[in-house]
């Protein structure tokens, strides 16, 4: 035994001599085969190499949408809740910051009672035991000497552990951006439907009024009247659930600007065309895309904070040495308090060490690298993550463009095929019937590209967030 304690308290000396930091230094992690290169779904057509702009909603030229994302950027509450982590974390590597500082503690306190040390002097001394009252005043002061790095480590691991959480509000902030763009964008495509269905009602009503008025003089059949109003009917019963979307979508617009229903900006129904990018979307490429989003940097952060814990656990497999101090009064007559005789001082190292029983610490040790290895492995997968969301996000958008262009070429057949229909019904070369599927076909028609104009808006905001923009970098103090 005598032996191995040696050997450990030898070991621990060398350790000492060379003051070094134990534990792995944090190396970012290689870039998966392919990551950096440019986006594969990039249609030229669509799409730019450019690197896109921290404030991508300005591309719109909408004035209302910048003043919508600016009172939210203000008022948001899971911003606001994350703003508030971020403060929290700041705070937390100021407390690990504070182990480089001695550690001092100041106390005052009066007892009534016995104590042992005075009641061994005075039966030294002949004297029996008292109860007496014991004054003291104490100043003490520790500052552990961080000869294997701990501390340091510590710091790292909380400096790490804080600009992932400015990380995460980051990611909020991306996500208040395309969340309020999308409930605005939301509101004016269903003003858009809504005004789409309100012609489309005017087309099918005046038919249906000239269909009437055919039937009074004896050129069509009452059939043919019901018929023709089914289709008024069913076409103003489109209407309503368009419009109770659109309230929906001003109240979740509302609820991000962090507003109560009651106070939700109505004055955005007045909007009946989604925000138009007239510009091609610029995404840049793998390489930025990595850099640029939040939360591949708050996986970084955190497989260097798991990394530096290594550090941490290992140092406590070896002595902690502390210097402390003291300096005070103790006496058991308060008129004494301040004599020179009852002064007390002491000054001195503290060595801990959970030794020779180490299964604890060896255990933490394994804790931590298995901690750190799975930090490696989450930061891959977030990685991947990015890159086929961001993937996904372009597929969608290029292959709604199209089916966009398709539509609005059946739109103007369609509106063509109206037109016709209309001119030959009411020369009598053409039946109700077919007049009233050409009319089902013009609404269908406007209705489809109405509808895909939403979903347009929707897919380059998705475009727009998996990039990770809306954010401006939130920095973390630095020792």
């Amino acid at each position: 035994m005598r032996a191995r304690i040696s050997s450990g308290l030898l070991a621990a000396l060398v350790v000492a001599m060379s003051g070094c930091t134990l534990g792995p230094n944090y190396q970012p992690a290689p870039a998966k085969p392919g990551a950096e290169g440019p986006l594969v779904s990039v249609s030229p057509a669509a799409e730019t190499a450019a690197e896109p702009p921290d404030d991508w909603w300005r591309l719109y030229h909408d004035p209302t949408l910048d003043k919508l994302l600016e009172e939210a950027f203000k008022a948001n509450t899971d911003l606001r809740a994350a703003e508030a982590n971020l403060q929290a974390a700041s705070a937390a590597l100021d407390i690990a910051r504070d182990a480089f500082l001695p550690q001092t503690t100041a106390g005052i306190s009066s007892t009534r009672g016995r104590d042992a040390g005075t009641d061994e002097i005075l039966e030294l001394t002949g004297r029996r035991p008292q109860t007496i009252w014991v004054h003291e005043a104490v100043l003490s002061l520790g500052y552990e000497l961080d000869y294997l790095g701990r501390v340091r480590r510590s710091v790292e691991s909380a400096r790490a552990d804080a600009e992932a959480v400015a990380a995460v509000h980051d990611s909020v902030k991306i996500t208040v951006a395309a969340e309020t763009a999308r409930s605005y964008a939301q509101i004016c495509a269903f003003g858009e439907q809504i005004e789409v269905a309100k012609r489309s009602l005017d087309i099918v009503s005046r038919e249906a009024e000239i269909t009437v008025r055919r039937n009074e003089a004896g050129a069509n059949s009452q059939f043919d009247v019901v018929r023709a109003q089914q289709l008024v009917a069913q076409v103003r019963a489109s209407i309503p659930p368009l419009e109770g979307q659109r309230r929906a979508a001003v109240f979740q617009l509302a609820a991000l600007l962090g507003r109560s229903p009651s106070m939700a900006p109505t004055e955005v129904n007045q909007c009946v065309l989604p925000p138009h990018l007239t510009d091609l979307v610029p995404v840049g490429d793998g390489a930025t895309l990595l850099k640029r989003r939040p939360d591949v940097r708050q996986a970084d952060r955190r497989m260097a904070s798991a990394t530096a814990r290594i550090g941490v656990a290992t140092a406590d497999l070896y002595p902690r040495v502390t210097l402390k101090a003291l300096y005070g009064t103790v006496t058991a007559d308060i008129n004494e308090f301040t004599s020179a005789d009852s002064v007390t001082w002491g000054i001195g190292p503290s060595v801990s060490w959970t030794f020779p029983n180490m299964a604890g610490p060896r255990a933490r040790v394994r804790a931590a690298k298995a901690s750190a290895a799975a930090a490696l492995a989450n930061f891959d997968s977030v990685v991947l993550q990015a890159l086929k969301e961001t993937e996904q996000a372009l597929s969608t958008y290029g292959s709604e463009l199209e089916r966009r262009q398709a539509l609005s070429d059946a739109q103007q057949k369609a509106h063509q095929a109206f037109d016709m229909a209309h001119d030959q019904f009411l020369a009598g070369s053409l039946s109700s019937l077919d007049l009233l599927t050409t009319e089902q076909a013009l609404v269908a028609a406007d209705a489809a590209v109405a509808t895909s104009d939403t979903a347009l808006i929707q897919d380059q905001i998705a475009v727009f967030k998996a990039l990770g923009g809306g954010w401006r970098g939130v920095e973390v103090a630095s020792r």
